[in-house]
């Protein structure tokens, strides 16, 4: 099935639709969300993509990211895509938006208009593998200082949202 994303302008107005990887060979700017999902113990749950991804393969991310179809808003094409990557839902809350465009390897550019989402779940994970090599549950301060030391295992997007990410953070598990 042939997938498309939703192009944008940098105002987040809808210019037009295009093949994701087509997309994403031109670094074209299209709409996304990531989806950063705690649980009681204040731990962040991160995803390994998995391995047959067409790109950034194996490395570790946010708990789920992707891009909302075209005529679906971000918060539900958050809520399906939870579902679809990980057997579960929760309640989402946007925590910020921005622009980025990272190079992500094999010739690829994710330019993206990414709203950000936030919750809160405790209950039974159950992956995709066609999505998801593998999961876990960190804290922050590990997390962070395992970025610093093998920026390489984190995919580039995570990197720059958990950057700006940071001081949302405190906000939420302080």
């Amino acid at each position: 099935m042939t997938e498309y994303v939703v192009l944008v302008n940098e105002k987040d107005e809808i210019v037009g639709e295009m093949e994701k990887q087509e997309a994403h060979i031109k670094g074209e700017l299209h709409r996304a969300f990531s989806i950063f999902i705690f649980n009681k113990k204040k731990e962040l749950l991160i995803q390994q993509r998995a391995k047959i991804k067409y790109h950034s393969s194996l490395k570790w991310t946010n708990t789920c990211c992707s891009h909302p179809r075209i005529g679906e808003s971000y918060l539900d094409g958050a809520h399906r895509r939870l579902k679809e990557e990980l057997g579960f839902d929760c309640e989402l809350h946007k925590k910020f938006d921005f622009i980025y465009k990272a190079e992500v390897g094999d010739g690829l550019i994710e330019h993206e208009y990414d709203y950000v989402f936030i919750g809160q779940y405790d209950g039974e994970i159950v992956i995709n593998p066609l999505e998801v090599e593998s999961i876990k549950w960190i804290n922050l301060t590990d997390l962070k200082k395992d970025i610093v030391l093998h920026p390489s295992n984190y995919t580039e997007w995570f990197k720059i949202i958990f950057d700006k990410y940071e001081k949302y953070i405190e906000h939420y598990t302080g």
